[in-house]
């Protein structure tokens, strides 16, 4: 089994996809924003197909779909599910359709499994994570971005705790867990004390990778994973 990761699919299907006709309607086409993202969920489903097996998992750090709300979802989910392998993911800043989390569950297909103060255990092997958020000290943190912080912080916490006995555990966050200036934050307290080695985040994009964490620090090792930094492509985080 191995391990992948790529985040920010930012899947906007208004009809059933269907492999073989790309050309469905999209309600937000990413190619609008940056030509590199043109036919995007081509190159993600003829990469991931020849890259992932079915035992294989992939853990997808949030910015699933653009959809609004659950019952614009479904095309989105249906794309995930006809992908190889078993799907992780947390939620990310543009996933708004992400409700309830045992309503959100019952729309995802079966090889999609969703992490909220929860984990999922494979071996000794456990996947953690939440959202995340803004970090103080940065330049767009204020005030108002305290309690959503707290909140995650409090999230990933539950999600780690929930790990207990694990042998090694993976974290995922769809923010950088730090700001831009890779100042010491919470969540970086919290993978220490719990012991977390491997960190994969998204949401930067464009020129905001240069932003990106060093590949290792704090004794962590850290992936972005974001798509289009990727070129679509997942990422191998581990191989076992």
């Amino acid at each position: 089994m191995n391990i992948y990761s790529m985040s920010d699919l930012h899947l906007s299907f208004a009809t059933r996809p269907d492999p073989d006709q790309w050309n469905a309607i999209l309600y937000k086409p990413m190619s609008d924003l940056d030509q590199k993202w043109l036919n995007h969920p081509r190159k993600i489903y003829d990469n991931w197909c020849s890259t992932v097996t079915e035992k294989d998992l992939v853990l997808v750090p949030g910015d699933i779909s653009w959809a609004m709300r659950l019952d614009q979802v479904h095309c989105d989910m249906n794309f995930l599910g006809i992908l190889p392998g078993n799907i992780i993911a947390v939620q990310g800043n543009h996933d708004y359709w992400w409700q309830s989390i045992s309503k959100t569950r019952a729309v995802a297909p079966g090889n999609v499994l969703l992490v909220q103060n929860d984990s999922v255990q494979v071996g000794d092997l456990a996947l953690c994570g939440s959202r995340g958020w803004l970090c103080p000290n940065g330049a767009y943190f204020s005030d108002d971005d305290l309690k959503i912080y707290n909140r995650e912080l409090i999230r990933m916490e539950n999600s780690l705790k929930s790990a207990a006995g694990a042998g090694e555990i993976i974290a995922m966050m769809h923010y950088m867990p730090t700001n831009e200036k890779h100042e010491y934050s919470g969540f970086i307290e919290l993978f220490q004390k719990y012991g977390v080695k491997t960190v994969v985040y998204g949401h930067l994009h464009a020129r905001a990778c240069r932003y990106r964490l060093p590949d290792v620090q704090w004794g962590i090792r850290f992936y972005l994973v974001s798509a289009d930094y990727l070129d679509f492509m997942p990422r191998l985080i581990l191989a076992r």
